[in-house]
Protein backbone atom coordinates (compact mmCIF):
# COMPACT_ATOMS: atom_id res chain seq x y z
CA UNK A 1 0.00 0.00 0.00
CA UNK A 2 1.56 3.29 -0.94
CA UNK A 3 1.78 6.11 1.61
CA UNK A 4 -0.85 8.21 -0.71
CA UNK A 5 -3.20 5.13 -0.01
CA UNK A 6 -2.61 5.37 3.66
CA UNK A 7 -2.96 8.79 3.95
CA UNK A 8 -6.08 8.89 1.92
CA UNK A 9 -8.00 6.18 4.21
CA UNK A 10 -6.84 8.42 7.57
CA UNK A 11 -8.07 11.52 6.11
CA UNK A 12 -11.16 10.30 4.16
CA UNK A 13 -14.16 11.57 6.03
CA UNK A 14 -16.66 9.38 7.85
CA UNK A 15 -19.35 7.76 5.40
CA UNK A 16 -19.45 4.94 3.08
CA UNK A 17 -15.83 4.85 2.53
CA UNK A 18 -14.48 4.49 5.78
CA UNK A 19 -16.95 1.70 5.96
CA UNK A 20 -15.53 0.26 2.90
CA UNK A 21 -12.16 0.19 5.12
CA UNK A 22 -13.37 -1.22 8.21
CA UNK A 23 -14.88 -4.45 5.59
CA UNK A 24 -11.66 -4.71 4.37
CA UNK A 25 -9.89 -4.91 7.35
CA UNK A 26 -12.22 -7.12 9.05
CA UNK A 27 -12.30 -10.08 5.86
CA UNK A 28 -8.58 -9.81 5.59
CA UNK A 29 -8.45 -10.80 9.40
CA UNK A 30 -11.52 -13.06 9.13
CA UNK A 31 -9.04 -14.72 5.80
CA UNK A 32 -5.59 -14.71 7.42
CA UNK A 33 -5.57 -14.80 11.39
CA UNK A 34 -9.70 -16.41 11.53
CA UNK A 35 -12.61 -15.53 13.95
CA UNK A 36 -10.50 -16.74 16.89
CA UNK A 37 -9.86 -14.20 19.49
CA UNK A 38 -6.94 -14.85 21.49
CA UNK A 39 -6.48 -13.87 25.26
CA UNK A 40 -3.26 -12.91 26.45
CA UNK A 41 -3.00 -12.80 30.51
CA UNK A 42 -0.69 -9.20 31.33
CA UNK A 43 1.33 -8.60 34.36
CA UNK A 44 2.64 -5.03 34.62
CA UNK A 45 5.51 -6.27 36.92
CA UNK A 46 7.15 -2.42 37.87
CA UNK A 47 5.97 1.43 37.76
CA UNK A 48 9.45 1.93 38.45
CA UNK A 49 11.25 3.48 35.67
CA UNK A 50 14.82 5.27 34.92
CA UNK A 51 13.50 7.03 31.72
CA UNK A 52 11.92 10.19 31.50
CA UNK A 53 9.63 10.12 28.53
CA UNK A 54 7.27 13.37 28.46
CA UNK A 55 4.09 11.42 27.64
CA UNK A 56 4.50 8.56 30.07
CA UNK A 57 2.50 8.96 33.74
CA UNK A 58 5.76 6.56 35.33
CA UNK A 59 8.34 8.49 34.20
CA UNK A 60 11.08 8.77 36.63
CA UNK A 61 10.32 12.20 37.75
CA UNK A 62 6.77 11.82 38.30
CA UNK A 63 7.21 11.85 42.07
CA UNK A 64 3.63 11.68 42.71
CA UNK A 65 3.31 8.03 42.09
CA UNK A 66 3.62 4.74 44.78
CA UNK A 67 5.94 2.94 43.24
CA UNK A 68 5.93 -0.78 43.27
CA UNK A 69 8.02 -3.98 42.01
CA UNK A 70 5.61 -7.28 41.68
CA UNK A 71 7.63 -10.38 43.58
CA UNK A 72 8.40 -13.85 41.56
CA UNK A 73 5.86 -16.09 43.72
CA UNK A 74 3.25 -12.82 42.95
CA UNK A 75 4.01 -13.09 39.10
CA UNK A 76 3.74 -17.49 39.54
CA UNK A 77 0.53 -16.86 40.89
CA UNK A 78 -0.30 -14.98 37.61
CA UNK A 79 0.79 -17.74 35.21
CA UNK A 80 -1.08 -20.44 36.95
CA UNK A 81 -4.41 -17.48 36.37
CA UNK A 82 -3.56 -17.57 32.83
CA UNK A 83 -3.34 -21.53 32.87
CA UNK A 84 -6.81 -21.70 34.99
CA UNK A 85 -8.75 -19.18 32.55
CA UNK A 86 -7.58 -21.18 29.28
CA UNK A 87 -4.96 -18.29 28.13
CA UNK A 88 -1.86 -19.13 25.73
CA UNK A 89 0.74 -16.29 26.80
CA UNK A 90 1.27 -14.28 29.51
CA UNK A 91 2.73 -11.15 28.95
CA UNK A 92 5.29 -9.83 31.26
CA UNK A 93 5.31 -5.56 31.39
CA UNK A 94 7.61 -3.07 33.01
CA UNK A 95 9.29 0.32 33.65
CA UNK A 96 12.90 -0.08 32.62
CA UNK A 97 13.36 -0.67 36.29
CA UNK A 98 16.86 -1.54 37.00
CA UNK A 99 15.49 -3.82 39.82
CA UNK A 100 14.31 -6.36 37.40
CA UNK A 101 18.02 -7.60 36.57
CA UNK A 102 18.16 -9.97 33.94
CA UNK A 103 19.15 -12.77 36.19
CA UNK A 104 15.50 -12.07 37.85
CA UNK A 105 14.08 -11.96 34.57
CA UNK A 106 15.34 -15.06 33.08
CA UNK A 107 14.87 -17.03 36.50
CA UNK A 108 10.71 -15.85 36.37
CA UNK A 109 10.80 -16.97 32.59
CA UNK A 110 12.43 -20.72 33.06
CA UNK A 111 9.62 -20.87 36.02
CA UNK A 112 6.94 -20.42 34.00
CA UNK A 113 8.35 -22.17 30.95
CA UNK A 114 8.87 -25.46 33.88
CA UNK A 115 5.53 -24.78 35.64
CA UNK A 116 2.91 -24.11 32.47
CA UNK A 117 2.65 -24.60 28.76
CA UNK A 118 2.42 -20.34 28.31
CA UNK A 119 4.27 -18.45 25.76
CA UNK A 120 5.98 -15.48 27.39
CA UNK A 121 5.92 -12.16 26.16
CA UNK A 122 8.20 -9.73 27.33
CA UNK A 123 7.60 -5.86 27.59
CA UNK A 124 10.33 -4.50 29.26
CA UNK A 125 11.60 -1.47 26.93
CA UNK A 126 15.15 -0.61 25.62
CA UNK A 127 17.71 -3.17 27.61
CA UNK A 128 20.87 -4.98 26.70
CA UNK A 129 21.03 -7.43 23.39
CA UNK A 130 23.11 -9.60 25.78
CA UNK A 131 19.88 -9.94 28.08
CA UNK A 132 17.39 -10.50 25.11
CA UNK A 133 19.73 -13.30 24.73
CA UNK A 134 19.78 -14.73 28.03
CA UNK A 135 15.67 -14.53 28.28
CA UNK A 136 15.62 -15.89 24.82
CA UNK A 137 17.78 -18.61 25.90
CA UNK A 138 15.59 -18.67 29.09
CA UNK A 139 12.32 -19.72 27.26
CA UNK A 140 10.84 -16.26 26.01
CA UNK A 141 8.69 -16.36 22.67
CA UNK A 142 8.26 -13.13 22.18
CA UNK A 143 9.22 -9.58 22.79
CA UNK A 144 7.28 -5.85 22.63
CA UNK A 145 8.78 -2.48 21.87
CA UNK A 146 6.80 0.01 20.60
CA UNK A 147 9.12 2.53 18.62
CA UNK A 148 6.36 5.13 18.78
CA UNK A 149 6.63 7.68 15.78
CA UNK A 150 8.87 6.84 12.94
CA UNK A 151 9.48 10.70 13.09
CA UNK A 152 13.30 10.89 14.50
CA UNK A 153 12.99 14.63 15.29
CA UNK A 154 9.52 13.94 17.44
CA UNK A 155 10.60 10.74 18.66
CA UNK A 156 13.95 12.15 20.40
CA UNK A 157 11.52 15.19 21.54
CA UNK A 158 9.65 13.15 23.95
CA UNK A 159 11.59 10.53 24.33
CA UNK A 160 15.08 11.83 26.73
CA UNK A 161 17.84 9.04 26.00
CA UNK A 162 18.69 6.86 28.61
CA UNK A 163 20.97 7.90 31.29
CA UNK A 164 24.33 7.58 30.25
CA UNK A 165 23.84 6.40 26.78
CA UNK A 166 23.19 7.94 23.47
CA UNK A 167 19.74 8.17 21.53
CA UNK A 168 19.71 5.00 20.23
CA UNK A 169 16.97 3.52 17.51
CA UNK A 170 14.50 1.51 18.31
CA UNK A 171 14.04 0.21 14.75
CA UNK A 172 18.06 -0.98 14.65
CA UNK A 173 16.60 -2.41 18.11
CA UNK A 174 13.67 -4.37 16.46
CA UNK A 175 16.04 -5.90 13.95
CA UNK A 176 18.24 -6.94 16.47
CA UNK A 177 15.51 -8.69 18.56
CA UNK A 178 14.34 -10.72 15.21
CA UNK A 179 17.55 -11.67 14.98
CA UNK A 180 17.69 -13.54 18.07
CA UNK A 181 14.97 -15.36 17.23
CA UNK A 182 11.95 -13.54 19.24
CA UNK A 183 8.19 -12.92 17.53
CA UNK A 184 8.49 -9.42 17.41
CA UNK A 185 5.87 -6.69 18.08
CA UNK A 186 5.55 -2.74 17.89
CA UNK A 187 3.09 0.29 17.49
CA UNK A 188 2.95 3.52 17.59
CA UNK A 189 0.76 6.34 19.73
CA UNK A 190 -1.91 7.64 17.67
CA UNK A 191 -2.10 11.89 18.10
CA UNK A 192 1.12 12.76 19.24
CA UNK A 193 1.46 16.53 19.67
CA UNK A 194 3.46 17.51 16.40
CA UNK A 195 2.67 13.95 14.64
CA UNK A 196 1.29 15.15 11.15
CA UNK A 197 -0.88 12.57 8.69
CA UNK A 198 2.36 11.82 6.83
CA UNK A 199 4.17 10.66 9.67
CA UNK A 200 1.29 8.14 10.47
CA UNK A 201 1.01 6.90 6.96
CA UNK A 202 5.07 6.39 7.31
CA UNK A 203 4.67 4.32 10.67
CA UNK A 204 1.88 2.32 9.08
CA UNK A 205 4.40 1.30 6.03
CA UNK A 206 6.54 0.90 8.72
CA UNK A 207 5.26 -2.37 9.77
CA UNK A 208 5.12 -3.87 6.38
CA UNK A 209 8.73 -3.30 6.11
CA UNK A 210 9.71 -4.81 9.24
CA UNK A 211 7.09 -7.55 9.06
CA UNK A 212 6.26 -7.88 12.80
CA UNK A 213 4.94 -10.50 14.36
CA UNK A 214 1.83 -8.46 16.96
CA UNK A 215 1.35 -4.78 16.39
CA UNK A 216 0.00 -2.67 19.23
CA UNK A 217 -1.60 0.56 18.25
CA UNK A 218 -3.49 3.51 20.27
CA UNK A 219 -4.42 7.24 20.74
CA UNK A 220 -1.90 9.20 22.83
CA UNK A 221 -3.96 9.88 26.29
CA UNK A 222 -2.38 12.86 27.97
CA UNK A 223 -1.21 12.55 31.41
CA UNK A 224 -1.35 15.50 33.81
CA UNK A 225 1.47 15.26 35.58
CA UNK A 226 3.78 14.95 32.87
CA UNK A 227 5.24 17.75 30.77
CA UNK A 228 3.13 17.00 27.53
CA UNK A 229 -0.35 16.81 29.72
CA UNK A 230 -0.53 21.06 28.75
CA UNK A 231 0.25 20.36 25.66
CA UNK A 232 -2.55 21.37 23.11
CA UNK A 233 -1.41 20.80 19.93
CA UNK A 234 1.71 20.54 17.90
CA UNK A 235 0.84 23.24 15.80
CA UNK A 236 0.05 21.41 12.84
CA UNK A 237 -3.14 22.71 12.08
CA UNK A 238 -4.45 20.78 9.63
CA UNK A 239 -1.96 18.44 9.47
CA UNK A 240 -2.08 17.22 13.35
CA UNK A 241 -3.32 13.45 13.49
CA UNK A 242 -6.35 13.70 16.45
CA UNK A 243 -5.84 11.08 19.49
CA UNK A 244 -9.29 10.01 18.56
CA UNK A 245 -10.58 6.79 19.05
CA UNK A 246 -12.30 7.07 15.62
CA UNK A 247 -8.38 7.64 14.52
CA UNK A 248 -6.75 4.56 16.45
CA UNK A 249 -9.66 2.41 14.38
CA UNK A 250 -8.69 3.54 11.33
CA UNK A 251 -4.82 2.41 12.20
CA UNK A 252 -5.98 -0.64 13.54
CA UNK A 253 -7.27 -1.50 10.31
CA UNK A 254 -4.73 0.06 8.04
CA UNK A 255 -2.06 -2.32 10.14
CA UNK A 256 -4.23 -5.18 9.42
CA UNK A 257 -4.11 -4.62 5.54
CA UNK A 258 -0.39 -3.92 5.10
CA UNK A 259 0.67 -7.04 7.89
CA UNK A 260 -2.07 -9.33 6.90
CA UNK A 261 -0.73 -12.29 9.43
CA UNK A 262 0.19 -10.00 12.45
CA UNK A 263 -1.89 -10.79 15.76
CA UNK A 264 -2.86 -7.14 16.39
CA UNK A 265 -4.16 -6.44 20.38
CA UNK A 266 -7.86 -4.08 20.37
CA UNK A 267 -5.65 -2.16 22.94
CA UNK A 268 -6.84 -0.67 26.16
CA UNK A 269 -6.08 2.79 25.03
CA UNK A 270 -8.95 2.31 22.35
CA UNK A 271 -11.04 0.74 25.88
CA UNK A 272 -10.11 3.52 27.84
CA UNK A 273 -11.48 6.32 25.42
CA UNK A 274 -14.88 4.35 25.25
CA UNK A 275 -15.41 2.09 28.17
CA UNK A 276 -18.35 0.51 26.50
CA UNK A 277 -17.54 -0.83 22.91
CA UNK A 278 -13.86 0.70 22.11
CA UNK A 279 -12.43 -2.81 22.52
CA UNK A 280 -15.48 -4.31 20.39
CA UNK A 281 -14.65 -2.00 17.60
CA UNK A 282 -11.09 -2.80 17.60
CA UNK A 283 -12.01 -6.49 16.85
CA UNK A 284 -14.69 -5.25 14.74
CA UNK A 285 -11.82 -3.23 12.42
CA UNK A 286 -9.23 -5.62 12.12
CA UNK A 287 -7.82 -6.55 15.89
CA UNK A 288 -7.95 -10.68 16.92
CA UNK A 289 -6.41 -10.23 20.23
CA UNK A 290 -7.47 -8.86 23.82
CA UNK A 291 -5.09 -8.72 26.99
CA UNK A 292 -6.76 -9.30 30.18
CA UNK A 293 -5.31 -7.88 32.96
CA UNK A 294 -3.99 -10.00 35.50
CA UNK A 295 -2.13 -7.54 37.71
CA UNK A 296 -2.78 -8.04 41.64
CA UNK A 297 -5.11 -5.43 42.21
CA UNK A 298 -3.51 -3.52 44.95
CA UNK A 299 -0.80 -3.01 42.07
CA UNK A 300 -3.32 -2.47 39.12
CA UNK A 301 -4.08 1.49 39.76
CA UNK A 302 -0.64 1.98 40.47
CA UNK A 303 0.68 1.18 36.63
CA UNK A 304 -1.09 4.46 35.60
CA UNK A 305 1.14 5.61 32.30
CA UNK A 306 -1.97 7.47 31.58
CA UNK A 307 -5.06 8.48 33.66
CA UNK A 308 -8.35 6.46 34.01
CA UNK A 309 -7.04 3.45 32.28
CA UNK A 310 -9.68 0.47 31.14
CA UNK A 311 -9.83 -2.01 33.86
CA UNK A 312 -7.67 -0.49 36.43
CA UNK A 313 -10.01 -1.10 39.90
CA UNK A 314 -11.33 -5.02 37.94
CA UNK A 315 -10.23 -8.27 39.44
CA UNK A 316 -8.31 -10.47 37.23
CA UNK A 317 -11.47 -12.88 37.32
CA UNK A 318 -13.19 -9.72 36.09
CA UNK A 319 -10.93 -9.36 33.18
CA UNK A 320 -11.50 -12.53 32.22
CA UNK A 321 -15.14 -12.51 32.44
CA UNK A 322 -15.24 -9.02 30.32
CA UNK A 323 -12.94 -10.04 27.22
CA UNK A 324 -15.12 -13.30 27.20
CA UNK A 325 -18.61 -11.84 26.77
CA UNK A 326 -16.80 -9.17 24.25
CA UNK A 327 -15.77 -12.22 22.32
CA UNK A 328 -19.25 -14.16 22.49
CA UNK A 329 -21.05 -10.35 21.85
CA UNK A 330 -19.43 -10.57 18.66
CA UNK A 331 -20.25 -14.01 17.57
CA UNK A 332 -16.32 -14.88 18.14
CA UNK A 333 -14.43 -17.55 19.63
CA UNK A 334 -11.64 -17.44 22.25
CA UNK A 335 -8.85 -18.56 20.73
CA UNK A 336 -6.76 -21.90 21.87
CA UNK A 337 -3.20 -22.36 22.37
CA UNK A 338 -0.30 -20.21 22.24
CA UNK A 339 -1.71 -18.35 19.18
CA UNK A 340 1.74 -17.46 17.31
CA UNK A 341 2.17 -14.86 14.28
CA UNK A 342 1.42 -16.48 10.54
CA UNK A 343 4.66 -14.82 9.99
CA UNK A 344 7.01 -16.33 12.76
CA UNK A 345 5.54 -19.83 12.14
CA UNK A 346 5.95 -19.56 8.49
CA UNK A 347 9.54 -17.98 9.02
CA UNK A 348 10.41 -21.14 11.59
CA UNK A 349 8.97 -23.61 8.35
CA UNK A 350 11.59 -22.20 5.80
CA UNK A 351 14.54 -22.04 8.21
CA UNK A 352 13.81 -25.57 9.31
CA UNK A 353 13.74 -26.70 5.48
CA UNK A 354 16.67 -24.73 4.59
CA UNK A 355 18.62 -26.66 7.30
CA UNK A 356 17.55 -29.87 6.05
Amino acid sequence: MTKQEIMRWLQCPAGSELDTLQARADKTRHEHVGDAVHLRGLVELSNICSRNCLYCGIRRDNHAVQRYRITLEEIMDCAFKAVEYGFGTLVLQGGEDAGLTAAFIGEVIRRIKTETELAVTLSLGERDPAEWKMWREAGADRYLLRFETSNRALFDRIHPPREGHASTSRIAMLKTLQDIGYETGSGVMIGIPGQRYSDLAEDIQLFADLQLDMIGVGPYIPHPQTPMGSWKDGGMGDEQVPNSLAMGLRVVALARLVCPGANIPSTTALATLDGKAGREMGLCWGANVIMPNLTPLKYRRLYEIYPSKAASTETPEQSRDAALKQIEFLGRSPGRGRGDSLYHLQYKTTSKQKEG
